[in-house]
């Protein structure tokens, strides 16, 4: 036990990153990496964006080669899984029977594609997008032509969505709610993209729940729940993640949302830390617990395991930020807009280049910016330093946003 270095479960972004991060601060004891996808660790996001429409190899996504993880003396062992925890001797136990020893444990287990709970869902060609099988699986059948029925318009539907329309095929999206983004965005931005998605050629269903998928051997049709028939060829289903919790459960940890860490990453047990999408963490910057599905906080969350194993404390007060991929528009979110009283749009919804930003009793809380690169870097400065500025004043195009911290 002297030597038994620290075991990371998840070799996903977060895990990946406290690896490389734990070597990288001097971190000289053993680092296993445990995986059950049989690649080194890879970035997700492209699986629904680039890598889906063809413009990226497998080799792109990987965080490093599989050299690099063998150069930095980091056991990789993908492929396999774990079985339990044994937080009374300090070991993990893995499927293929072997039982590792720790000092630390990382548990970054992510999470996994919420089911559709429809008979037929089970069907080769019903697709979600979280791995890279799913989207090599996928990508065989986006053909020009075919009837793809999106189930789901948050983000992931609807990157899919606009990679469908670019690889010409005729999308149909299907939204229980009202609209798309509804959990995430505020109703000027859903309506610009349900403009965009319709203005190229997408049939977007809101306020349309699934009532059955129909069809023997492949889905044929989606009924929605008016009775009204969709027909496919091919079904993706985007309606959210389940945080990968389990096993933390069933060795004791505290566990809600995701599992419970303080502002260290640590959860109820000193020796065991949590990062990534599966962590429900305290967040210095809000004064609550969180849990964050982004590529951002699966990186800062590594680092942050990373530093407090290897002696240097640190605590998370990050601004949480995100971003998406639609046709020719990148949007950048950063901090969480709800609570917000006021709202200040600027730039030109109509001309596809804006931020919105988002004011509570005078406080910049949020932002989302589409394709305003610069002033979005400017936008998590703003929420970061919680900036009061009179909405006026942000609409005001005329008036530089960097003279605001010139001002300071």
């Amino acid at each position: 036990m002297e030597n038994a270095g620290t075991i990371i479960i998840g070799a996903g972004q977060a895990g990946g990153e406290a690896a490389s991060s734990l070597r990288q601060l001097g971190y000289t004891k053993p680092i296993t990496l445990i995986g059950d996808e049989a690649f080194p660790p890879y970035r997700r996001p492209p699986l629904s964006k680039a890598y889906l429409a063809g413009e990226a190899t497998r080799e792109s996504l990987f965080l490093k080669s599989p050299e690099a993880w063998q150069k930095a003396a980091i056991d990789g062992r993908f492929g396999v899984g774990v079985e339990r925890i044994d937080r009374a001797n300090k070991q993990v136990h893995l499927y293929d029977g072997t039982a590792l020893a720790y000092e630390n444990l990382v548990i970054a287990t992510g999470g996994r594609a919420r089911r559709l709970a429809l008979p037929g869902a089970e069907h080769a060609n019903v697709f979600y997008v979280r791995t890279i099988q799913d989207a090599e699986r996928l990508s065989d059948e986006f053909k020009p032509g075919a009837k793809l029925a999106v189930i789901g318009g948050g983000y992931i539907g609807l990157e899919a969505a606009s990679v469908g329309i670019q690889k010409g095929l005729r999308v149909t999206v299907i939204e229980t709610a009202e609209r798309v983004l509804a959990r995430v965005a505020v109703p000027a931005l859903s309506a610009f993209y349900e403009r965009v998605h319709r203005s190229h050629g997408v049939d977007l269903r809101t306020g349309a729940g699934v009532r059955a998928l129909e069809g023997k051997e492949r889905v044929e049709a989606v009924v929605l729940g008016d009775g009204t028939k969709v027909e496919v060829d091919l079904v993706i289903v985007g309606i959210g993640l389940i945080p990968n919790i389990e096993l933390a459960e069933a060795a004791g940890l505290q566990v809600g949302n995701g599992i419970v860490v303080d502002a260290h990453g640590r959860t109820s047990d000193p020796s065991i830390y949590a990062a990534g999408d599966c962590a429900l963490h305290e967040n210095l910057f809000y004064g609550r617990h969180l849990r964050l599905e982004s590529v951002p906080n699966a990186i800062e969350m590594g680092r942050l395991v990373a530093a407090n194993i290897a002696g240097k404390e640190t605590t998370y007060a990050a601004v949480p930020w995100f971003w998406s991929d639609q046709y020719a528009l990148k949007l950048q979110m950063v901090g969480l807009s709800q609570g917000h009283t006021e709202i200040a749009v600027r730039g030109d919804m109509d001309g596809n280049s804006f931020i919105v930003f988002y004011l509570r009793d005078g406080e910049i809380i949020a932002a989302d910016a589409v394709n305003r690169a610069q002033e979005f870097m400017l936008a998590k400065r703003l929420v970061g330093e919680r900036r009061h500025v009179e909405a006026a004043r942000l609409s005001d195009e005329s008036a530089p946003l960097k003279a605001l911290f010139a001002a300071a």
